[in-house]
């Protein structure tokens, strides 16, 4: 199941790198990512493929870890619409919508991340 872990980091040069490096030495790859920086302070949103091991990587690194969800992982067209198609399903459905990112993009099709409130009526929608 791909994991999002929700980091808070210092917003100076290397933070990200320090994570990434950290996340390498545990053989933890990650899927997808997302930053923000803000004042003196940055979150990132890291898909993972490992959540036990990433998250004792992050620990030993003095990383906080702000929260641990599953990620919803969408393969939609690539066309004009589609995003908002699939997140007019969720809101239709109830299910809010607290991160989303792109996870990659190939052969007419994009791949969107998604942290929502309900998973599993995600799933059904």
């Amino acid at each position: 199941m791909p994991t999002d872990l929700t980091v808070r980091m210092e917003n100076r040069p290397g933070t990200l790198a320090e994570v990434g490096e950290a996340l390498g030495r545990a053989g933890v790859n990650i899927e997808a990512v997302a930053g923000f920086g803000f004042d003196n302070h940055g979150m990132a949103h890291l898909v993972v493929d490992d959540a036990d091991a990433a998250k004792a990587a992050l620990r030993e690194a003095g990383v906080e870890l702000e929260a641990e969800q599953e990620a919803l992982v969408v393969t939609l067209d690539d066309e004009p619409g589609a995003m908002g198609a699939y997140a007019r399903r969720l809101a239709d459905a109830g299910v809010n919508i607290e991160a989303a990112y792109l996870g990659g993009k190939a052969a007419g099709e994009i791949e969107l991340i998604f942290v929502v409130s309900d998973p599993e009526k995600a799933k059904r929608t």
